[in-house]
């Protein structure tokens, strides 16, 4: 599509949008102020449908990647586009899917545009993990039960390997968040189990969340050591912790199984 006319000699900006685990109406005012203005849009793949049409028609959108973990652009690619952009006095909305600062490379992309003196604002957005816990009914704390929430990423840096702090993590006092876990649940369940996390921990898996094929399934941290979790391919998000238990027990007591689709 055609891009607005560039501002002669003028240098841009770039605003960081966080665009919440999927469903549109989720995103913040200021986040639909920043995409109705926006010259050009960079936008990665798990962003949710509808999003991109908060754009104006003129505005110019580039996929940029991002699907469980991997780039379709080196983030140094992704810096050098969004400066590129900006120094055309073009006002860019670099558009992630949740939260820009969680586990979204925000960090790397100020420091980028700070140093070119580019202006960069950050606009947060709802992260996967209060979006997922939102959508299913669940508090992630719980008076005398759970008293912390502990944010992971299941991916790290390409050819890094996926070695956790496990006895950190297995407090018996805490709820777990383990973003793009789908494909590291067995060393999950095996590492916290092995830490001593009791094996009967509630786990409950949500592929999609907050999308209209959400999907979430429950199961316990030692079946999950065995057999993994029963989620597709679609971007999944592991809950772990004490707090999830009478969630459980009101969806086996409702009757909706192992499997429950959203809005169910």
């Amino acid at each position: 599509m055609a891009t607005r006319a560039s501002s002669p000699g003028g240098v841009g900006s770039v605003t960081l949008v966080g665009a919440g685990p999927g469903d549109p109406d989720l995103l913040t005012v200021a986040a639909v102020k920043a995409l109705a203005v926006a010259d050009v849009v960079l936008f990665d793949h798990l962003v949710g449908d509808g999003i991109l049409d908060l754009a104006p028609p003129t505005a110019e959108r580039i996929g940029v990647g991002k699907r469980s973990g991997r780039h379709s652009l080196p983030q140094e690619a992704i810096n050098t586009l969004m400066s590129q952009q900006a120094l055309l006095g073009r006002r860019v909305v670099r558009l992630k899917g949740g939260d820009p600062m969680i586990f979204g490379r925000a960090g790397e992309e100020i420091d980028h545009l700070d140093a070119l003196g580019i202006p960069v604002r950050v606009i947060p957005g709802i992260t996967a993990a209060l979006g997922c816990a939102a959508s299913a009914g669940l508090s992630l704390t719980k008076r005398g039960v759970s008293r912390a929430v502990t944010f992971v990423t299941a991916h790290g840096r390409d050819g890094e390997r996926f070695e956790p702090d496990w006895a950190r993590l297995a407090d018996p006092q805490g709820t777990l968040a383990i973003y793009m876990g789908r494909e590291q649940a067995r060393a999950v369940g095996a590492g916290l189990t092995g830490a001593d996390l009791p094996a009967d921990t509630p786990v409950l898996a949500v592929e999609n969340g907050c999308r209209p094929d959400e999907r979430r399934f429950w199961t316990t941290l030692g079946a999950m050591a065995t057999d993994g979790v029963a989620a597709g391919k679609g971007p999944t998000l592991l809950l772990i912790g004490e707090a999830l238990r009478s969630r459980e027990a009101a969806d086996s007591l409702a009757g909706a199984g192992a499997v429950m689709m959203a809005g169910e």
